[in-house]
């Protein structure tokens, strides 16, 4: 009877393949190279991946400092601009204020001109510049042309309603005989171009010898 020792041909395969793979420490070592290969490309990926984010940042960031620079460059034409804007402003202001000056006294005395009735005459004009105000002294033949004058200066836009009459008095002359009322008035000449008050009622008549 032949026996076949099975035991010992697997003892014998178990030993070749061990043979083939290695001892356990050169397992080990073989390992660790893996895991110290891999480490390696992980951390070279991830220096290249933030190396490019941080080329991409600092492109970014000298863009963004260029449109600075310009922005700011613009900001400062602007201000340029809003100053001498201000100025020219300024200047046209006072132009205006003085053509208003030169021109206000010419329409006052336009207007008075115009206002005047027949038989009326002026002897003085005072104007007040602060207050705006202007007394006007003269004669007249009737106490009419007095009303007739004030209805006349508060037609035409250029006095503030209403005209005030100070005082009337009658005075007698020889040559020719009769009788001659003069008399004081007192109006608000308003700046060309101004809006007009609101109407007031109608000027009332002193009465002569008043």
């Amino acid at each position: 009877m032949i026996r076949i020792n099975l035991l010992a041909i697997d003892r014998e395969r178990k030993k070749k393949r061990a043979a083939g793979l290695g001892t356990p420490a050169q397992r080990v070592t073989v390992a660790c190279s893996v895991i110290l290969f891999a480490a390696v490309a992980v951390c070279g990926w991830r220096f290249w991946t933030i190396s490019r984010e941080s080329n991409s940042l600092d492109r970014q960031i000298a863009a963004a400092q260029e449109e600075t620079l310009r922005l700011h460059g613009i900001i400062q034409q602007v201000q340029q601009f809003e100053q001498r804007k201000a100025q020219l402003q300024q200047r046209v202001v006072l132009i205006e204020q003085l053509r208003k000056s030169q021109t206000g006294p010419v329409h006052m005395l336009d207007q008075i001109s115009r206002a005047l009735p027949p038989m009326l005459w002026l002897t003085e004009l005072k104007q007040d510049k602060d207050k705006g105000d202007v007394v006007i002294d003269g004669k007249c033949t009737t106490l009419t042309g007095i009303s007739d004058f004030v209805a006349n200066l508060e037609a035409s836009g250029f006095f503030k309603r209403s005209v005030e009459i100070l005082s009337t008095q009658a005075e007698t002359i020889n040559q020719p005989p009769g009788e001659l009322i003069k008399f004081s008035i007192r109006a608000q000449f308003l700046v060309p171009g101004a809006p007009a008050p609101a109407p007031a009622g109608p000027a009332k008549v002193g009465k002569a010898g008043g």
